[in-house]
């Protein structure tokens, strides 16, 4: 009998859970619930159904505070158990991402439920990248991003930055200043005048921004006129960081312990939706990266993308298209 070919094997999922000391039934969660089409909704739903949230405390009068929390954030549905610890996980997640200030247990279980959920996001894009999906490893990468920086993806991306708040970040917007690196680009004057900041505020913006990552990335594929359908392929990656000065953790005062910062590099097809080479980078100074991928089986010109992604920071990912022309491949004597 021939096996599906996203399925992945009873092996490789038990390495998954082993890796990353997860409970060997979120991964078969991950590996029954995720599809080719989970978005980032899908990706907070089943990260908090974890068996890792069974044990969150559920404590006497807390279905009520729950309900008025769920009032509060934007995914909720009338199905809801409150008195479901795998509910309080998603109401309290999303409650770190909307930035409401709990107090009491409730703070004390949010950062429980913290703790735990950036190694299963990792977990859970090992079992996308395993079933080859470009784009929910894509959305689950971005996930990782908003728990670490406490955002939705339709934050303003300044928000990463100290004393900045919405109303701040309207006010850039009106002056097309969007991103970090829009700020850094600013004349000093012209950037003083327009964030209208103490000296010490300033210095803590500059701060934050000076470790901002800054990368540059070439890329080139390995002999690229020799390739043929179901040929191995190699695309090496040359980054170097510009930040000067040590490498920090991320900034993330929301995100309640040291985040080093992490990166994905991945090559994919987005028109088909397939993830054809991932590898985990720990990126000091300098690295160059090698990245080996099977060539699609159908001969011809395919349009790829190199996609950088950063697990802490948002804003800073970095994508390259790029077209791979496919030979027929060789008839074996």
């Amino acid at each position: 009998m021939e096996e599906d070919q996203n399925d992945v094997s009873a092996l490789n999922l038990g390495m998954i859970a082993a890796y990353y000391y997860i409970r060997y039934t979120t991964i078969e969660l991950f590996n029954s619930s995720l599809n080719e089409k989970t978005k980032i909704k899908g990706i907070i739903e089943i990260l908090t159904s974890a068996s890792e949230f069974d044990n969150l405390p559920m404590r006497h009068g807390e279905e009520k505070q729950l309900r008025q929390l769920a009032a509060h954030v934007p995914l909720t549905n009338d199905s809801m158990k409150y008195t479901d610890p795998h509910t309080k996980a998603y109401l309290l997640l999303q409650a770190h991402l909307s930035r409401l200030n709990l107090s009491g247990d409730l703070a004390m279980d949010q950062k429980t439920v913290l703790r735990e959920v950036i190694r299963l996001i990792q977990a859970m894009v090992d079992v996308m990248s395993s079933s080859g999906w470009l784009k929910p490893a894509l959305a689950a990468m971005e996930v990782s991003q908003m728990v670490v920086q406490a955002l939705w993806d339709s934050s303003p991306n300044l928000l990463q930055l100290p004393h900045f708040n919405t109303a701040l970040c309207e006010k850039c917007k009106a002056a097309e200043i969007e991103t970090v690196f829009d700020l850094m680009d600013m004349e000093d004057e012209d950037r003083n005048k327009l964030l209208e900041m103490p000296e010490n505020k300033l210095a803590a913006v500059a701060g934050v921004c000076n470790k901002y990552p800054n990368v540059s990335l070439e890329f080139e594929v390995v002999d690229p006129d020799e390739v043929t359908a179901g040929d191995s392929v190699q695309v090496v990656v040359k980054l170097e960081r510009e930040n000067e000065g040590e490498l920090l953790p991320v900034h993330a005062p929301h995100y309640p312990k040291d985040k080093e910062e992490g990166w994905w590099l991945l090559v994919g097809d987005p028109t088909t939706n397939q993830l054809l080479s991932i590898k985990r980078v720990n990126l000091q100074r300098k690295a160059n990266i090698k990245l080996d991928m099977t060539a699609p089986e159908n001969p011809g010109k395919h349009d790829l993308t190199l996609f950088f992604m950063c697990d802490g920071w948002a804003g800073c990912d970095q994508e390259y298209e790029f077209a791979l022309s496919v030979g027929e491949a060789m008839d074996e004597d």
